[in-house]
């Protein structure tokens, strides 16, 4: 009896002098999901994108938010993220390059990446500026780049778009920019944005003789600009090994259910939902439907949707709500039923979301 006593005892004892130092287990929101492949590299089935960290005209970035998105960004790694989008542009007015500056710093910070930095998939896109007219200026751009992010070698390095339809005579040397930092070790993959099915062909053919792989087309994608052209170039994608990453999945927000004709976002957003919101009342009914039966939420229907058409979604993140919800996208998938219903319900809608300008044939 005495010993058990002491025994009991000395287990209390032990279990309170550990008590103070323990610290609770932090399990992911979700469990791990299989990654997907992307050129050479293994990403999460979807990414996340930094367009508005620093954009004040658009999405109203202030400072004060810096906080927020590093919360964001930590407990997106926890749950498996590891693609990160970003730019060269990305930043307005004195805040050119923040976007890449935040990314670095949390990257540094970061208590989830302890001896881990190399698992994350950094991939920014460098502008076509008319002043970059050779390899080594773009070469020097992605340079720039690495500073800002504070990391020795990019996941993907992107031409953010083409300048085919404008300046054809400046589309080699970009080109050849690509094959530069790659031949130089400064990225691991290369990739494109805003190409269209015929110049994304005649860039793979071209690097390919470079010998230099493309690894990944970024094209506007989803529900709510899902037509012949982005069936095309999927298909393309699909033909030459190309990894297609669906920007504005959520087309600017318009497909959370979170706006109406008569509740528009502030700033310039509000023009374009005016136009196209009093017209998308048979998909947001179709999402929202779905949502419910799913117990999900329409965000996480919308995204999922990208991911079952063979994409890699990268919805912007500006807070751990975000992130939190768009997590809720994955492990799961759309019945064939479910995307059909959702695609004739887009095709009844009578405006879709406008193509970037700088989008090629």
């Amino acid at each position: 009896m005495a010993l058990t006593l002491s025994t009991t005892k000395t287990f209390t004892n032990i279990n309170c002098s550990n008590t103070t130092s323990f610290k609770p287990l932090k399990l992911p929101l979700f469990w791990p999901w299989q990654k997907v492949k992307m050129g050479p590299l293994s990403v999460s089935p979807m990414g996340f994108g930094t367009w508005a960290w620093g954009n004040q005209l658009l999405w109203g970035y202030q400072t004060s938010m810096d906080d927020q998105l590093q919360q964001a960004f930590e407990l997106a790694l926890e749950n498996g993220i590891n693609l990160f989008d970003t730019a060269d542009s990305y930043g307005t007015g004195r805040l050119n390059g923040q976007s890449e500056r935040l990314l670095g710093q949390f990257i540094k910070q970061s208590q989830a990446l302890k001896g881990k930095q190399s698992e994350v998939v950094i991939a920014t896109k460098f502008a076509a500026y008319p002043w970059r007219l050779t390899s080594g200026q773009f070469v020097n751009a992605c340079s720039a780049s690495l500073d800002r992010l504070q990391i020795d070698q990019l996941g993907i390095g992107q031409l953010h778009w083409s300048t085919a339809n404008y300046a054809p005579l400046q589309e080699l040397a970009l080109w050849d920019g690509l094959v530069a930092m790659y031949e130089k070790g400064l990225v691991r993959a290369v990739g494109v944005s805003n190409y269209g099915p015929q110049q994304l062909v005649k860039i793979h053919d071209y690097l390919k003789t470079r010998g230099v792989p493309l690894c990944s087309a970024q094209v506007q994608f989803s529900l709510l600009s899902y037509g012949k052209e982005q069936q095309e170039i999927k298909r393309v994608c699909d033909e030459l090994g190309i990894r297609l990453i669906s920007y504005s999945p959520l087309g600017l927000g318009m497909l959370t259910g979170k706006y109406s004709s008569s509740e528009l976002p502030t700033g310039p957003r509000s023009l374009l939902f005016g136009q196209i919101l009093p017209g998308l009342d048979p998909l947001l009914v179709a999402l929202r439907e779905i949502a419910e039966k799913r117990g999900k939420t329409m965000p996480q229907v919308a995204i999922n949707w990208c991911i079952c058409k063979g994409t890699v979604p990268i919805p912007g993140i500006k807070s751990v709500r975000h992130v939190e919800d768009n997590l809720g996208a994955m492990g799961w998938r759309l019945t064939n039923d479910e995307q059909l219903q959702l695609e004739y319900a887009a095709q009844e809608s009578p405006r879709s979301m406008i193509q970037n300008i700088f989008q090629t044939r």
